[in-house]
């Protein structure tokens, strides 16, 4: 099978393309033939190295996190699935990842891609969105007639975060750049900021819940917005325990967690129609177009999703 890989850390270059043998699934495990990937931050930020103390693999590393598919052969324990699936899942972390023709992945992180949904839409959620489902509704502990602020609400995980907010009953600001205003609008945000001409800190406050993507000093005027007793929770870095004891506010960093059963809920509300993917930009599996992607990615200034199609 064909796959995307690195051997060594470093820019976007370092990837390449190679030839593996397709893996058999354990017995707990599918062997998915993928469709469609995206790329995500933690894609580039493993690649240059910047997480190879937390996730220390061995080269060469097949990047990716994200996969949708179908089952091509199931592991003898696998019961709530079978060949022939139309799945996606936000698969384990580890060196084998989705830049690739074939996956192997838990049964208990599989969902079915509902039938109104393409892999490629299907791809774009499950870091993304399963990150902003556990930011607001396990962290958050989202309710109806919250006031939420999202910060950069046309990205990946903004985007869904948005969205959750909405279907959940809350009152929601994002900030965006003026290109953007109508997407986030459609998106549902009740409230836009144009973040180079308006300070949000300036203008908001009172909020319950704010979904920090972007952290530095965005984080730190994100305190000033909460009520006391509200909650910050960060995607990029821990916030200030000292700020946030002094203001009465439950502040944490989140580390996503994989989950099959949340994803579902998702598909849910995908289904329905309640939650839609934005896809903004979509790149071929080849050498080329994956590093087209990476240097998309790590400028911060893509809209909705970045899919890679894979057949």
């Amino acid at each position: 099978m064909k796959a995307i890989v690195i051997h060594e850390y470093g820019s976007a270059d370092k990837l390449q393309e190679e030839t593996f043998p397709i893996p058999t699934p354990d017995d707990n495990q599918v062997l998915v033939e993928l469709h469609a990937t995206s790329i995500n931050p933690i894609d580039w930020k493993l690649r240059e190295g910047g997480l190879k103390d937390a996730l220390p693999f061995e080269f060469p590393i097949t990047l990716g996190w994200d996969a949708a598919g179908v089952i091509s052969k199931a592991g003898k324990n696998v019961t709530k699935f079978k060949e022939g699936d139309r799945v996606f899942a936000r698969p384990a972390t580890t060196r084998n990842g989705t830049y690739a023709e074939y996956t192997l992945i838990e049964e208990d992180l599989l969902a079915k891609i509902p039938d109104n949904i393409t892999f490629e839409e299907a791809a774009a959620v499950p870091l993304a969105g399963l990150t902003a489902w556990q930011c607001l509704v396990d962290f958050g502990q989202i309710k109806k007639g919250d006031k939420v602020l999202v910060h950069a609400g046309s990205g990946g995980v903004g985007s869904y975060a948005v969205q959750f907010a909405k279907h959940f009953g809350a009152h929601v600001a994002t900030t965006a750049s003026g290109k953007n205003e109508s997407f986030v609008k459609e998106l549902g945000a009740d409230q836009f900021i144009n973040y180079k001409d308006t300070d949000f800190s300036e203008v908001l406050e009172d909020y319950d819940i704010v979904v920090d993507t972007l952290g530095g000093e965005v984080q730190e005027k994100s305190f000033k917005v909460l009520k006391e007793g509200g909650k910050l929770v960060s995607i990029v870095q821990q916030p200030n325990e000292d700020l946030a004891k002094e203001k009465g506010i439950k502040a944490e960093s989140i580390w996503l967690r994989e989950n099959g059963e949340q994803l579902e809920e998702i598909a849910a509300l995908l289904n329905s129609g309640e939650v839609a993917s934005n896809i903004g930009h979509t790149f071929p599996l080849t050498e080329e177009g994956v590093k087209e992607a990476h240097k998309l990615s790590e400028t911060h200034h893509a809209k909705g999703k970045i899919v890679i199609n894979i057949k």
